[in-house]
């Protein structure tokens, strides 16, 4: 396998600085990585997908600049209320009763659908996935922590953290304590409850409400309850990729910043900002170096999400006969920092230019079979592969990606309609180097094969051909149509009958 190695810098941007930086990880070659997993109460739609294929590619990237990747995500199965109030009923057990389930067999359900989705994208699974219930103990003894160090208080519906504790509260939004503040009152997302000291604060743990059997309830110090959204992420951040976590319990001071987390820009305001908070308090070193965060997938102008109602899955792309490796082409066609508007219509585009990608694999391996060149002597491989490996260090510029992918078809194309150059390509080498850039697009390049042809159809295509040698023309023609009824067509090409088969 031909590798062309270059050593051009990995940029990524940093939503916390609001700048491309030189992406460099805490120790060596390793990366921390952190990556915001769904709240399994319903489908994963493609807006949420569109999110994983990004850390996906993100993941993909930074193996392919010789990185060693440990990825933990989280999956949200208790604690996300409905209002970001920290009220309303649990996401969870408000979908079990919808459904006429346990809250445990909707987050099962819905889990296991998601990463049915993610395989069918072809997105790598993360190393460690942990639900958010399997953690209630590591969350009770850090809330201890938090409450021993004076940021916590209580109310009548929970354990709340103390925003104004922390000078730098809301860094990540770019706004003062204060500004962050007034903007959220203005703002409507947050309703100011009279128990609240300032309304940033959010609940760390809360309370079963009284007279109501809860499914999802654990005994705490403060009494029965479930724990808040935001402490979950922070808390399995610090336990598997922070190295403070020794004999079940929590070394702040031994923390280590992770390297890289991520999640949807929705995130930043609220989420972010107080995992950030709840993390950053005790151990007063920043959560993570790289902040990560993917723009939405709009309809018309507007995010696609459960709430607005306009919510697609991967089954309704399925349904119109379009291959969810599609959509990851569609999703590669936008950079990541910008919305990505979806419509059936550019869906149908993505699918047209990836079955050309495919086809054209597909000439390759043919071609491969006649022109044996190790090396590409037609033209220099070496450029095609420098300017991808910059596309992609330059913050995942994947638009770009793909347009020396298309320039390096283009170019083999003309080249082989010319006589006196023909004999210098490789399409193996051309084959080998598309494979290098599908390690980062994920567009699953290897599953193209040659066509298994049949020993009947074999025998026909050479009776044809023996006609074509005797100019028996109309005859010719009568076999290509039988061969065509037996669900193949043949090509006659400069270096043979070339045989395909009907819709592949």
């Amino acid at each position: 396998m031909i590798k062309y190695q270059y050593f051009s810098m990995l940029y990524l941007y940093n939503s916390l600085s609001r700048k491309k930086e030189i992406f460099k990880p805490v120790k060596d070659k390793r990366v921390r990585m952190y990556t915001c997993g769904p709240t399994v109460y319903a489908y994963a739609h493609l807006g949420n997908l569109r999110t994983y294929l990004a850390e996906d590619l993100l993941k993909r990237a930074l193996i392919f600049n010789g990185y060693q990747v440990k990825q933990v995500m989280n999956i949200t199965d208790v604690g996300h209320l409905v209002s970001d109030a920290d009220s309303g009923e649990d996401k969870i057990e408000l979908a079990a009763k919808k459904e006429k389930k346990t809250s445990f067999e909707i987050a099962d359900f819905y889990t296991e659908y998601f990463f049915s989705a993610l395989k069918k994208l072809n997105i790598i699974f993360p190393e460690i996935t942990a639900k958010a219930t399997d953690h209630i103990k590591d969350y009770i003894n850090y809330i201890k922590l938090l409450e021993e160090k004076g940021f916590t208080y209580f109310t009548s519906d929970g354990i709340y953290f103390d925003t104004s504790k922390l000078k730098d509260y809301g860094k990540l939004t770019g706004q003062s304590f204060k500004d962050l503040s007034k903007n959220l009152k203005a703002g409507a997302r947050i309703e100011f409850s009279s128990e609240k000291k300032n309304i940033t604060d959010f609940a760390l743990w809360k309370f079963s409400p009284q007279n109501v059997k809860r499914e999802m309830e654990w005994d705490s110090p403060w009494g029965k309850g479930f724990p808040g959204w935001h402490i979950e992420c922070a808390v399995i951040s610090l336990k598997y990729l922070g190295n403070c976590f020794q004999n079940g319990k929590f070394y702040p001071e031994k923390f280590e910043t992770i390297d890289i987390h991520c999640g949807g820009i929705d995130h930043i305001p609220i989420h972010h900002t107080n995992e950030i908070a709840e993390v950053e308090s005790l151990t007063k070193k920043p959560m993570a170096r790289f902040w990560f965060h993917v723009n939405f997938l709009v309809l018309k102008e507007t995010r696609m999400g459960k709430s607005e109602g306009n919510a697609l899955l991967i089954e309704d792309i399925e349904k119109n006969t379009f291959s969810p490796l599609a959509f990851r082409y569609l999703s590669l066609t936008t950079h990541y920092r910008m919305p990505l508007e979806f419509s059936f219509e550019s869906l149908k585009g993505a699918e047209n230019s990836l079955r050309e990608i495919y086809n054209f694999i597909e000439n390759c391996l043919w071609e491969k079979k006649f022109l044996k060149n190790k090396q590409n002597k037609a033209f220099s491989l070496k450029k095609y592969s420098k300017d991808f490996e910059e596309a992609i260090n330059n913050d995942l510029n994947t638009p770009q990606a793909l347009s020396v992918l298309w320039n390096l078809i283009s170019r083999y194309n003309k080249v082989k309609k010319d006589q006196k150059k023909i004999s210098q390509l490789s399409p193996s080498a051309v084959y080998q180097l598309l494979l290098s850039f599908d390690k980062v697009l994920g567009l699953d390049f290897k599953k193209i094969k040659l066509p298994k042809i049949k020993k009947e159809v074999q025998s026909m295509v050479k009776e044809r051909e023996n006609l074509r040698k005797q100019k028996k023309w109309q005859a010719a023609d009568n076999y290509r149509e039988k061969i065509k009824e037996k669900g193949y067509l043949v090509e006659d090409t400069i270096f043979g009958p070339r045989v395909t088969k009907i819709n592949e």
